[in-house]
């Protein structure tokens, strides 16, 4: 479906601008008055396949079962490159939204509820990579909510420092499994920070930095897309913020289950736990670095910076900021949306030091009671099953009926029926090849008769 519409927006590209190419369709499109009803079918065509590519609701349930692959590909393709495919883009094609304002804001409700929505599913998760596939989901909402309100910059932004710490975290949680050989359940680690110490220390700072929590990487992108919805809504930003702070909490959750506490797996796998060789736990360090810096090519100006990033894509964002007409925030209003972020962070990792450090809290196995919203966002809100019963069993249903009835009943049985007709009337046809000459002569002289009356009844 999201192929399809992508296609679809493409082809009406093509018979509009007459061409697919942006230099030939961006100078014609300035032209386009804003709300244009072919340029908004366009966009919602076009997004309806970032949708599906970046894994947004109700196109995101492929993304978590992507990452049960192999850790380094779940690091490299779903957590950096391929699913930031769609927020690429529609940042690249920033006129045509820009001049779409009802697209911008079906993309920015889109984005934010995948955030929400993602994030509360990872509340619960005990699989490590659970926990970490259902973050890069909450993550591309927030990168599409950036877009929704015409931060294409802090969106793009967001796509590389995302790169850094969630590789980094990946791969983290992949020399952690590595470790526990092969666990990849949190209610059975504990303790490791002491075992591995360089894998704790390059997660935990890749931790701090998906938790928005300065100087790290992810502090700047993220504040930076809060900024905008601020300026485009206030009740888009106060619900981003609380996404936030579902952020910090389930990440800080993973480190301390993972990280903190008493060991609760096996005898066996207390004594096989060791640090991952260089050749893994380079590549942390080298992220971690990158986690840590990484958010510097964006520092914006209230807090002394050129926001070189901002500067180096200006020329592909021209168009758009001018036809936006954006007013800048005072730098007081600036600071104030940073403590208020920042402050909400602190508390959420608070709860989460309280709740699984203070009280050490693990989560209950899969068959003991929880309350309802526990049970909700640890069953990912049914929505497996909901597209299961929906979408899958009826396609089933249909396709055993085309094949029962329309394939094997009718069209074999036709094709079938043709060739056991004709071996049947072989078996009978073929006595009349006797071999006697004599009979040959006879039929064929009965033939001429046949034709001869024939011929004359014609006349």
């Amino acid at each position: 479906m999201a192929l399809l519409g992508f296609l679809i927006g493409v082809f009406l590209i093509v018979a509009t601008f007459g061409s697919a190419t942006f230099a030939d369709i961006f100078p014609q499109a300035q032209n386009i008055v804003s709300g244009d009803a072919t340029l908004t079918l366009i966009t919602i065509l076009l997004f309806i396949g970032a949708t599906g590519k970046s894994a947004q609701l109700p196109l995101f349930t492929w993304l978590p079962d992507a990452m049960a692959g192999p850790t380094p590909v779940s690091a490299l393709i779903h957590a950096a490159t391929m699913v930031t495919a769609g927020i690429y883009m529609i940042a690249r094609s920033n006129i045509l939204f820009t001049l779409s304002p009802i697209t911008l804001s079906i993309i920015a409700v889109v984005g934010l509820s995948t955030a929400i929505v993602a994030a509360i599913i990872a509340l619960t998760q005990t699989d490590i990579k659970k926990v970490l596939a259902y973050s890069t989901v909450s993550q591309l909402g927030y990168m599409f909510l950036g877009l929704g309100v015409g931060a294409y910059t802090g969106a793009f932004f967001h796509v590389l420092t995302h790169a850094f710490f969630k590789a980094l975290l990946f791969l983290g949680a992949g020399s952690v499994i590595h470790a526990m050989s092969n666990e990849q359940d949190m209610r059975n680690m504990g303790g490791l920070r002491k075992k591995l110490p360089i894998t704790f220390i390059t997660m935990f700072l890749g931790t701090l930095a998906i938790a928005g929590l300065p100087p790290f990487a992810g502090f700047f992108s993220k504040d930076e897309i809060l900024a905008h919805v601020y300026e485009h809504n206030k009740i888009l930003w106060a619900i981003g913020i609380l996404g936030a702070m579902f952020t910090a909490f389930y990440m800080f959750r993973m480190m301390f289950l993972t990280f903190w506490g008493s060991f609760r797996g096996t005898k066996d796998q207390e004594h096989h736990l060791h640090e991952s060789p260089f050749s893994m736990t380079f590549p942390l360090i080298v992220l971690a670095i990158l986690s840590v810096v990484g958010g510097f090519i964006g520092v914006p100006e209230v807090l002394g910076g050129h926001n070189w990033l901002a500067h180096y894509l200006a020329p592909i964002f021209e168009a758009s900021t001018v036809k936006m007409e954006a007013g800048a925030l005072d730098h007081n209003t600036e600071y104030m949306l940073m403590g208020v972020s920042v402050l909400g962070v602190l508390i959420a990792i608070g709860y989460a030091i309280y709740r699984y450090i203070g009280k050490a809290h693990v989560p209950a196995l899969d068959n003991q009671p929880k309350s309802a919203l526990a049970n909700l966002s640890y069953n990912k809100f049914y929505f497996d099953e909901f597209y299961n019963a929906i979408i899958q069993k009826p396609l089933d249903g249909l396709s055993s009926f085309f094949y029962k009835i329309i394939d094997k009943a009718g069209i074999d049985g036709l094709v079938n029926g043709f060739g056991t007709s004709s071996q049947e009337a072989s078996k009978t046809f073929r006595l009349l090849q006797s071999g006697n000459v004599g009979f040959y002569i006879f039929a064929m002289v009965i033939g001429i008769i046949g034709v001869l009356i024939y011929s004359l009844f014609q006349f």
